[in-house]
């Protein structure tokens, strides 16, 4: 409560100040004015609060007191690296780190700790990630794109949009220590307007980032940024592993998998997979272990039983529980799956339902050549459909970062607990956050891409989707404990096989659907060895029968 109270504190009192300079600054002596009298402030106290408000935010971030005990229970390879950083951070002579690990290492965890540590020592730290999801796990987290100010179109030496004057720039002045975690997602060209940025506002062109100990962190394993229409080598050519800022990067790796340490053969496959060094037939295509696999006949009934060996839809009690209906889901490559999927468990779903349809529009088009029956048609990619159709209790995903600091970015999970004709009731159902009730609004929506039509779309809906199933890409940065994969065709990027099967924290807990195959030609095709299977698979050690996928990894961009 004190904290909460504090911050509002700081705010009315750095709104005061604002709203004397402005009238000052505009001849009006603000103070006079009978109509709007404001309290005296002490010139003293004034001239010593001077600070924008970004400091005052990151300063008023209470640090939990059970983090503070974080770095006792660090294993060895995280301790390491903890030990590193802060001795960077000690010795204010700067230092770029990228901590890389697989889902599962502790990365947040060792975050966490560090977080605690500095400011518990009244140092300022600014933690970001790339996603809204991940980036709420960290105490004070942002998005690095609205903390930095980083344009949402970015090409080659494009610098951030804060001046030497913003806040933003005496935020990262004063900071000791800068986050940034799930880099290996980003553009380098991000990271790199950062850079120059920094840069310039220290004064300091000739250093990385001006001097100031920056931590990166990632797992270049899993999904890489997206190019729209990209070939590989585009694709890797705007990864962070072909910036020339990586060769200035320490190194610090975590091994050691913390999620998955009840299975351990499950975690030792999963490497294998995201390293592409698993074994593989002559088409290329790895052998799934049979234990996970839906069987998929020409009967066409392998998507329900999918749906039924993930979620048990036949027990109305379990479906109702939210704690239940979101510790699931179904991952499956492309939107229209994920669509497909969506539809059929809605269907079956039970509670009052509500159909919400969205206002599409075009913008300059006087003649109407795009009529709203057209637009009703698409459903852009990062938007959600134009008949939205839901259920009480029935789970939802965010799709847009609304508030970000009380858990609602882009990425939550939520289960919809009522309806109003412009507003949802709905409930945060996972992370920190999980309990809080809050109304979504109708808001305008416009593709990310706007390459992707010949016209200015715009969508005015609420911004979520279903989410008893979601594309691989959007499930990255998330725990589900129990996962189901729908791939009728083959994986198409690489590390979408990695991040789908990684999701979950043991064999036990994920099944996979495949397309249709021939069992009698998958029987007699070849793998290139035959030694990879042991322990919890032995059995399958000296077989080639099972279900064949393919495994897409871009080698050029591991580390090593």
């Amino acid at each position: 409560m004190w904290h909460h109270q504090k911050k509002i504190r700081a705010y009315l009192y750095q709104g005061l100040l604002d709203s004397i300079q402005a009238g000052e600054q505009n001849g009006d002596a603000v103070r006079k004015r009978k109509s709007f009298p404001l309290p005296e402030i002490d010139k003293q106290h004034e001239m010593t609060n001077d600070l924008p408000r970004e400091i005052i935010e990151e300063t008023s971030i209470e640090v939990d007191p059970e983090d503070t005990s974080l770095h006792k229970n660090l294993n060895t390879e995280q301790r390491m690296a903890y030990d590193e950083i802060l001795a960077t951070v000690d010795r204010q002579r700067g230092g770029i780190f990228f901590v890389d690990g697989p889902g599962g290492t502790g990365k947040t965890f060792l975050y966490r700790a560090l977080l605690a540590t500095v400011r518990g020592q009244g140092k300022i730290v600014v933690a970001t990630a790339t996603s809204g999801v991940v980036a709420s796990i960290m105490p004070g987290g942002r998005t690095a794109h609205s903390r930095f100010k980083i344009p949402l179109k970015i090409d080659d030496g494009a610098i951030c949009s804060f001046t030497k004057q913003s806040g933003t720039a005496k935020l990262l002045q004063a900071a000791s220590l800068i986050i940034w975690d799930e880099a290996s997602m980003t553009k380098r060209q991000t990271v790199e307007a950062l850079d120059k940025s920094v840069r310039d506002i220290m004064d300091r062109p000739d250093l990385p980032f001006g001097g100031r100990t920056v931590v990166f962190g990632g797992d270049f394993r899993q999904v890489l940024p997206v190019v729209r229409k990209g070939t590989r080598a585009q694709i890797v050519d705007a990864s962070l592993r072909r910036s020339e800022l990586w060769d200035c990067m320490r190194q610090l790796k975590l091994v050691r998998n913390m999620r998955a340490q009840n299975d351990p053969w499950f975690a030792e496959y999963l490497l294998r997979i995201g390293n592409g060094t698993e074994e593989t037939n002559d088409d290329g295509e790895i052998l799934l272990p049979r234990s996970i696999c839906v069987a998929n006949k020409t009967d066409d009934n392998g998507l329900d039983r999918l749906i039924d060996s993930i979620y048990q839809t036949g027990n109305a009690s379990l479906i109702k529980d939210p704690r239940y209906i979101t510790s699931r889901a179904i991952l499956s490559t492309r939107n229209d799956c994920v669509d497909k999927i969506n539809l059929k468990m809605i269907d079956r779903f039970q509670g009052e339902e509500m159909v919400y349809h969205s206002f599409d529009s075009v913008e300059d088009d006087p003649h109407n050549y795009y009529p709203p029956e057209y637009l009703n048609t698409l459903t852009p990619n990062g938007l959600p459909p134009h008949m939205l159709k839901l259920k009480i209790n029935c789970p939802i995903i965010l799709l847009r970062n609304i508030d970000p600091a009380n858990g609602l970015c882009n990425g939550t999970r939520l289960v919809v607990r009522g309806f109003q004709k412009n507003a949802i009731d709905a409930e945060i159902v996972v992370r920190q956050h999980s309990g809080m009730r809050v109304f979504l609004p109708r808001i305008p929506l416009c593709p990310s891409d706007d390459d992707m039509f010949p016209f200015s779309f715009k969508r005015k809906q609420f911004p979520i989707r279903l989410s008893f199933a979601m594309t691989i890409n959007k499930s990255q940065g998330q725990t589900i404990p129990n996962v189901g994969v729908y791939l009728p065709e083959p994986v198409f990027s690489h590390g979408q096989l990695y991040v789908a099967l990684s999701r979950a924290t043991a064999t036990s807990n994920i099944k996979v659907l495949t397309g249709t195959h021939d069992e009698n030609k998958q029987k007699n095709k070849k793998t290139t060895t035959c030694d990879t299977y042991t322990k919890g698979e032995k059995n399958m050690k000296s077989t080639t029968s099972g279900t064949y996928t393919k495994n897409i990894v871009y080698t050029e961009v591991l580390t090593k």
